[in-house]
């Protein structure tokens, strides 16, 4: 274990000198959702790719319906139908003076057609008044011909959508680094992309450890306690964009805990450990790994440190195994090993996804306490709080206490008191690291 104490800033990046984005991969669609874009996505397929209808009407031209009104309509005979999914009229038909085809949203604007009227707008072909829908063609084929009444005009390109208006050939879709969501699955399947090349989300191991960890839904007994931070920094690892697997709380066995980190290597880009990181005669954490990267594992080895910052104090850092896995051994208590997760795991899954933007946002604000905080001299420290945005204040909740995680629940944000000072009073202004 290094004797020397270090710094949040120090211990930080170390860890981000160490990780390394994972390697790109080509992915379908549905599986690359979450991932982060290699490179630029260029349209090929225009967006629409031909002009289509955007309402349910009469595909007309506009010198035919010029002054058209309900007391003088504009009648036109109807030539067919233009349904969507089709190539347009039948027989190749053009729509010429006098005439009209009816086109259902979505439909590709027939030739000779230059706007479409919709069907509110006339008397759907029945001889009386405005219509309120357009008969389905299955009830009434005989809709497609005849004639119709047209009570409004409309000008060129009215309720049109124009081929390549959403995005054009050459056109820049999604930069590299974009985010893969839901919206950008459905461009890339509206462009044409069946595949695209990203970085993988990160496989993360959380495995806690403590003989008193009992798993919810089980009876306590004396001395026990539920396992929460496995599950906390499950969630906090999905919601940093990974692939989490949580692992079972280990006993405090050395040998059995190695064993268990070494069976999940296999599926972990980083493994996150909680507990067992302090100076106990039972913390087995750093019993099993302090001698872990000997001479069968060159380059490999984890370092426990002290860093100067509350909570959180002791941690762990290193690689493992054959392939050099990233381990962080963060503290047992839940305050520690949450506030750790946000200050040091949250930036390596996002540095292994290949983003520039790896931190939380922080902002200034101003405290909103009754007296002042105090804070140890030449630790950094990080308080729960909520932040009021409109206000642009923060309010402390719950204490100090690394092992209250109630408060926890309540924060939204985490108040930073840095290390030079010792007391914040009411009205000081100070670093806020948002949590949602």
């Amino acid at each position: 274990m290094s004797s020397t104490i270090w710094s949040v800033d120090e211990h930080l990046d170390d860890i981000l000198a160490t990780v390394r984005p994972l390697e790109p991969i080509e992915l379908q669609l549905p599986d690359a959702q979450g991932c982060v874009l290699v490179k630029d996505v260029v349209v090929e397929v225009a967006l629409p790719p031909f002009d289509n209808s955007s309402m349910d009407g009469y595909a007309v031209r506009i010198a035919d319906v010029e002054g058209a009104s309900e007391e003088f309509p504009a009648v036109l005979t109807v030539i067919g139908d233009v349904a969507a999914g089709s190539a347009g009229l039948a027989d190749g038909q053009v729509v010429g003076p006098g005439q009209a085809a009816r086109i259902m949203t979505g439909a590709p604007l027939p030739v000779g057609a230059e706007a479409v009227v919709p069907v509110e707008w006339t008397d759907g072909g029945t001889g009386e008044g405005p219509a309120a829908t357009m008969r389905a063609h299955s009830d009434a084929p005989e809709g497609a011909t005849g004639e119709v009444r047209v009570h409004r005009s409309v000008e060129a390109g009215a309720h049109v959508r124009e081929r390549g208006s959403d995005v054009k050939p050459g056109d820049l879709a999604l930069r590299a680094g974009s985010i893969v969501g839901p919206p950008q699955i459905g461009l890339l399947a509206a462009i044409g992309c069946a595949t695209v090349v990203v970085r993988p989300r990160p496989r993360v191991v959380v495995l806690s450890t403590g003989s008193e960890l009992v798993q919810p839904g089980e009876e306590l007994t004396g001395g026990q306690i539920y396992d929460s931070n496995s599950f906390a920094l499950t969630a906090a690892a999905r919601d940093a964009g990974a692939i989490a697997y949580r692992v079972g709380a280990v006993t405090d066995d050395a040998e059995t805990l190695r064993a268990t980190i070494e069976d999940q290597l296999i599926r972990a880009d980083v493994i996150v450990t909680t507990g067992g990181v302090s100076v106990g005669a039972y913390d087995v954490v750093k019993e099993a790994l302090s001698s872990v990267g000997d001479e069968d594992e060159p380059g490999s080895g984890i370092d426990f440190r002290k860093l100067a910052m509350q909570p959180g104090k002791p941690q762990g850092f290193g690689s493992i195994g054959p392939d050099h896995t990233p381990l962080l051994a963060l503290p047992g208590n839940p305050v520690s090993s949450y506030v750790s997760f946000e200050l040091f795991v949250r930036p390596a899954i996002r540095a292994l996804m290949g983003l520039p933007d790896l931190h939380r946002p922080t902002v200034r604000a101003v405290l909103s306490v009754d007296k002042a905080l105090t804070s140890p001299a030449g630790r950094r420290q990080f308080l729960r709080g909520t932040y009021d945005e409109e206000a642009g204040t923060v309010t402390p909740v719950g204490g100090s206490g690394s092992h209250l995680i109630a408060a926890l629940a309540q924060a939204d944000a985490l108040i930073v008191l840095p290390e030079d000072t010792t007391s914040a009073e009411p009205g000081t202004e100070t670093d806020v690291i948002l949590l949602r």
